[in-house]
């Protein structure tokens, strides 16, 4: 039998795999020109595929690597080599990919079979019975929830679980993972990995033969893992000295700081370097034993991520495939501002988030939503150049998760994620961050020179897109603020979110 692992499928126990097995690995090159990814993300993709061929070999089984312009290219040669082979393939998350993959090889007179991909902690099944309960599922007609299946993942698994109860006796801790740290707080160290012949040498490769994508191509800026052993001391790194205040402070912003106390694993899950359960397993285990003083709050909190977030996702991005990636229920259609390509904006907030992406292929998960995504949104972005700039700029980024995140949940282009869209004025950014002190525009101004642009956008939204969000859950109180503004106020925001609009599309933003 011949094991097909594809680039997001790196981890080395996968079960397909049996001692004995032959594997076949394909870098596809032509690929990365689809769209101009992030150096970093690219060279990561690449470098981790190639330890994974080396470190296979290593233990004993017979790789094939070919690299090649495209899959199909590359399955020529297989095949020209093993005529008539079988192959086993994990399903790939990203819709469509499977039987795509599948039907090249059949048409190469080779056989696939495709079997249930083996790097989420819950299965397709699992989620249909869970579904198959709609009000226990917490679902509305084509909406789902969140909460309920993460509590029901909880129960099935038993993680954080005593006697049938919630450890804590609480299923969430939001209230206490709202602070800001203190002014003299700094954040514990990124784990960084010095570059190895291999890396060095993809690199080369990718700033040569990609040199016009987006992003900083800086080698001394690349702190991803690139190996299974690498993996795990960052794991180990992230429970010894950033989950115990990653609870507290992990919607927090602070300027000048990309990592602050989040994990960064990740990257390394999504390519299968780390599984997400036995993240989930060594999570509890460090709380359980005491082994670093955990706090449940950081603990819970980081479990939700993984374990709630990124499983609920896939599910959702299945369950909505065709069509969530064409979707755009307001209608949104305008290009995304300059400073998203350039950085260049005296917005502090928006600044920093970009540099955050142009310079590391990463931002946190609140500067994506609340920051990023938030701008698009009350802007009137485009969600699916949106949905692009996150897919190539992100290290982490694949088209099943970015997908539900940026479509979905960060730009309301489908209810399939929440009943209200994830928009907001200033005041978000001001609570949870230190930004606004040092940014030139004044976040308690809605109008006039020197207002903060989320603010006018952030009611000329509302206004906008009234038919549609008007007596939508948890918006009443939006509209009674919407219902006490008058005429003349109304003119102002409006001219106010005209000219921001165009300072967005000329860059001087």
């Amino acid at each position: 039998m011949t094991v097909w692992l594809l680039g997001d499928q790196l981890y080395p126990n996968a079960a397909p795999l049996q001692s004995d097995d032959h594997v076949l690995m394909i870098e596809a090159h032509g690929f990365a020109e689809r769209m101009p990814y992030h150096p970093q993300k690219l060279t990561l993709v690449f470098s981790a595929m190639q330890h994974l061929r080396d470190d296979l070999r290593a233990d004993g089984y017979d790789v094939t690597y070919i690299e090649a312009e495209t899959f199909g290219g590359g399955l020529d040669d297989y095949f020209a080599a093993e005529p008539g082979d079988s192959l086993v393939l994990q399903r790939p998350p990203s819709h469509g990919a499977g039987d795509e993959l599948r039907a090249m090889v059949e048409e190469r007179g080779g056989d696939c079979t495709l079997v249930e991909n083996d790097l989420f902690v819950t299965t397709p099944d699992d989620w249909d019975a869970w579904l198959a309960d709609r009000d226990a599922a917490g679902s509305d007609g084509d909406t789902f929830r969140q909460e309920h299946w993460y509590r029901h993942v909880r129960r099935e698994t038993g993680v954080l679980m005593d006697d049938g109860e919630p450890a804590g006796g609480e299923w969430n801790y939001d209230d206490q993972n709202r602070e800001t740290p203190p002014d003299d707080w700094s954040p514990p160290p990124v784990p960084e990995f010095e570059p190895d012949a291999i890396t060095r040498e993809v690199h080369e490769f990718v700033t040569e033969r990609y040199d016009d994508h987006w992003g900083s191509a800086d080698l001394a800026e690349f702190v991803w893992p690139v190996t299974r052993e690498a993996a795990l001391q960052a794991l180990e790194q992230f429970l010894a000295v950033r989950l115990p205040e990653f609870g507290p402070y992990q919607d927090a912003m602070v300027e000048g700081e990309w990592a602050l106390d989040h994990s960064l694993l990740s990257p390394a899950i999504n390519l299968g370097l780390l599984h997400p359960r036995e993240v989930v397993e060594a999570v509890e285990a460090a709380y359980r034993e005491d082994e670093h003083d955990l706090p449940l709050n950081s603990v819970e909190g980081f479990l939700r991520q993984v374990l709630g977030w990124r499983e609920f996702m896939r599910h959702v991005y299945r369950e909505s495939m065709p069509g969530m990636d064409e979707a755009n229920q307001l209608d949104q259609t305008r290009d995304l501002p300059e400073a998203y390509w350039t950085g260049d904006t005296d917005m502090l907030c928006l600044s920093e988030a970009v540099g955050h992406v142009r310079e590391h292929g990463y931002a946190h998960h609140i500067e994506r939503l609340m920051v990023l995504a938030n701008f698009a949104l009350i802007y009137g972005a485009d969600p699916h150049e949106l949905n692009r700039w996150f897919h190539l700029g992100f290290v982490d980024a694949f088209h099943w998760v970015t997908t539900p995140n940026v479509v979905a949940m960060g730009s309301f282009a489908t209810d399939a994620l929440s009943s209200k869209p994830y928009a907001s004025s200033a005041n978000y950014v001001n609570r949870m961050s230190d930004y606004c002190s040092s940014c030139p525009y004044y976040h308690t101004k809605t109008t006039g020179e020197g207002s903060c642009p989320f603010n006018a956008l952030y009611w000329d939204f509302l206004r906008e897109n009234e038919e549609t969000l008007r007596g939508t859950g948890r918006m009443g109180l939006m509209y009674s603020h919407v219902d006490d503004k008058g005429d003349e106020e109304w003119a102002e925001i409006e001219e106010r979110a005209a000219e921001i609009r165009e300072m967005g599309a000329d860059g001087t933003l």
